[in-house]
């Protein structure tokens, strides 16, 4: 098959940035890709594609949507054709996660210790004090190595000039990675030696690294501290990456009923007697990981574990109390938090936000509501939002008198049209919208940042949103050496 037959439905939609196709030409970073890709005729990529759904199904690479009342667990959506990401871009990207997470850790040490940043007036106290994510009980408490963003998945967008920009910050208990892993063994099976040849870098060490970092982050001597995963359980709509991560780590994967404290140390209940735990990579949030403290109802995490974490005799990963900084109220601060504490201007872009508990900021995004997203500030999974070019008049006043009742708890910004690369759908390559989420890792001997990370993709059509609940899926991406 052509190049041009190949491509013959191909159609870049007006001021969209697409990756792969520029002015009626394959763009150079893509073109060894698509030289082998031509030489596979439609048939031979369907598949392909066929093999890529049977092998995620059989090796149950699912993930849940609570409110689907057909079935929560679902497999999936994977796309074949590989989003490819020159080096020059990747250091760019690199440089500014970097210079984010480092401003994102001091601002948490400073905001539960000294609150320097409040003092001089660059973030107001009210905005912080009314987050969700705020933890009174983190005031003064000693966090190991000052490291509270461990584990961080940064969310970019490319806007129709090719700029990068962060959408949103995670820092609370990010997912994803399994998939971002998932994708490229898939991509080894079904594209066998395309990788070398295309000299894409590696993201197989991801849980090599993690490891290395859960286990320098133990205070004691021990020459081997027993590191585990506290898991919410099955039902857990990342169930499936707790999973996978605990296996390639090779430690136990534990729930809330596994462990159980004792003189401020906590231990893990085995055949062989307890066995004290001294790092914790959670994957339980803030509210359910002690009911002592948090959410007296909480079956999810461990009675007396928060008083344990306070002595200094277990880590938890990520630090409690992280919410306040991906809240997204206080996102349009984190360029001012990297002037403030570094010295230094930001080098990734921000989308421009409005507060809507700002009677003029209110007043503008309504005006030009047609033009602009509305989401909640502590919502994830792209629920609770407004996407202002698809909705009715109906669902602008509706949606205008929920931001009424409580507009400290939204934000609005203008719509960017997400970038668009190449994927095989219905037998055709077409371009869709992505995101993209790289994966960083903060421990004492500094940032390390995999070179790759999730790329999620808006597989509808026109759609800008990537949520896999809300009918997106995901690609390998691949970083060129």
């Amino acid at each position: 098959m052509s190049l041009s037959d190949f491509l013959a439905d191909y159609s870049v939609r007006p001021n969209v940035w697409d990756e792969m196709w520029w002015q009626g030409e394959v763009r150079d970073h893509y073109q060894l890709f698509f030289d082998s890709l031509v030489q596979a005729s439609a048939t031979e990529l369907s598949h392909k594609d066929d093999l890529a759904k049977k092998l995620f199904m059989s090796q149950g690479i699912t993930f849940t949507v609570y409110s689907d009342g057909a079935g929560i667990e679902k497999i999936f959506p994977f796309d074949i054709i590989p989003r490819i990401i020159t080096a020059t871009e990747w250091a760019h990207i690199e440089l500014g996660i970097k210079q984010r997470i480092k401003a994102l850790n001091i601002f948490l040490r400073d905001i539960y210790h000294k609150q320097f940043i409040i003092k001089d007036g660059v973030i107001p106290a009210a905005l912080i004090h009314s987050c969700p994510g705020f933890l009174r009980e983190m005031v003064n408490v000693e966090v190991p190595f000052d490291i509270y963003t461990h584990i961080s998945g940064i969310d970019l967008i490319r806007d129709s000039d090719g700029s990068f920009y962060v959408l949103e910050d995670n820092l609370r208990t990010p997912s994803g990675v399994s998939y971002m892993l998932e994708n490229r063994n898939m991509t080894y099976r079904i594209f066998p030696g395309l990788l070398p040849r295309n000299n894409v870098r590696s993201v197989k060490d991801y849980p090599d690294l993690l490891l290395k970092n859960l286990i320098s982050l133990a205070k004691n001597e021990k020459k081997d501290p027993t590191v585990v995963v506290l898991t919410p359980g099955v039902f857990n709509s990342a169930y499936f990456e707790h999973t996978t991560l605990a296996r390639l780590m090779g430690v136990d994967l534990v729930e809330g009923r596994d462990l159980v404290v004792d003189n401020a140390k906590v231990y893990m209940k085995t055949t062989a007697g307890l066995k004290q735990v001294d790092v914790i990579y959670r994957r339980v949030d803030d509210d359910f990981l002690d009911p002592l403290i948090f959410n007296r109802d909480s079956i999810l995490g461990v009675s007396g574990i928060y008083y344990a974490y306070r002595k200094g005799n277990v880590v938890i990963v990520n630090a409690p109390g992280n919410g306040v900084a991906d809240d997204k109220a206080i996102y349009p601060f984190v360029p001012h938090m990297i002037r403030y504490y570094l010295n230094q201007e930001p080098i990734l872009k921000t989308v421009p936000t409005y507060g809507m508990d700002e009677p003029e900021h209110f007043k503008h995004v309504f005006a030009n509501v047609h033009k602009m997203v509305i989401k909640k500030t502590n919502e994830s999974g792209g629920y609770g939002m407004l996407m202002g070019h698809s909705a009715d008049d109906q669902q602008i006043a509706a949606y205008k008198i929920e931001v009424e009742k409580n507009p400290r708890q939204f934000i609005a910004q203008p719509i960017i049209s997400l970038s668009s690369v190449p994927c095989f759908i219905n037998g055709k390559v077409q371009p869709r919208h992505v995101d993209l989420r790289p994966f960083s890792l903060y421990g004492p001997d500094g940032i390390e940042i995999v070179p790759g990370g999730l790329t999620r993709v808006a597989l509808r059509e026109g759609s800008l949103v990537v949520n896999s609940s809300q009918g997106g899926g995901s690609k390998d991406t691949w970083i060129l050496g």
